[in-house]
């Protein structure tokens, strides 16, 4: 059995270079929002730089983008909200059933976001423009949504993976003397 897991452990490197890529674009859209919004505040005091009719916009699709991708990194390091206030009085086998629940829950709620979301985006995102850009639809304010849910199945699909493996296969612990 434990051949089987170490089989589909060699696609690890994959799953790392999903959260170093959603680590990045969320580092990217951090810094885009912060130079938008210091130059929007700096142009209302400040004569010669420009202050943007479109800044809004931008920063509030930017951060539309870091909430929900950043929900899908928490998944990952399992930094999500979650209730433990009763993991060290329960049984440990009962705990990991109750991880598990709340995993494949949580991945229901991925394929929803997937599958609404895009719907949302190509249904009124494909309607509309940015009210400053109208060269811009509005598909790319709806996009975050579908994009996160894929986001989260991945790394949702490796939690799953990893808790299923931890039934089958145990760990070596090695004591540090």
């Amino acid at each position: 059995m434990s051949n089987i897991f170490n089989t589909i452990d060699k696609i690890k490197p994959a799953y790392d270079m999903a959260y170093k890529i959603v680590l990045l674009l969320c580092k990217l859209l951090l810094i885009v929002d912060i130079l938008i919004t210091t130059m929007a505040v700096a142009g209302r005091y400040i004569s010669f730089i420009p202050d943007p009719a479109w800044s809004e916009e931008v920063v509030l699709t930017c951060m539309a983008y870091m909430a929900v991708l950043s929900a899908a990194l928490a998944i990952r390091r399992k930094a999500h909200i979650r209730m433990t206030a009763f993991d060290k009085y329960l049984p440990k086998k009962l705990i990991l059933a109750l991880d598990i629940l709340s995993d494949v829950a949580v991945l229901g709620l991925a394929v929803v976001m997937i599958v609404v979301g895009w719907r949302y985006a190509v249904l009124l995102g494909s309607r509309g423009t940015y009210v400053s850009m109208p060269s811009i639809s509005r598909f790319w304010m709806y996009l975050p949504v579908p994009l996160a849910g894929v986001a989260m199945v991945i790394f949702l699909v490796e939690s799953i993976y990893n808790h299923i493996k931890s039934i089958f296969v145990k760990e070596e612990v090695y004591n540090e003397c």
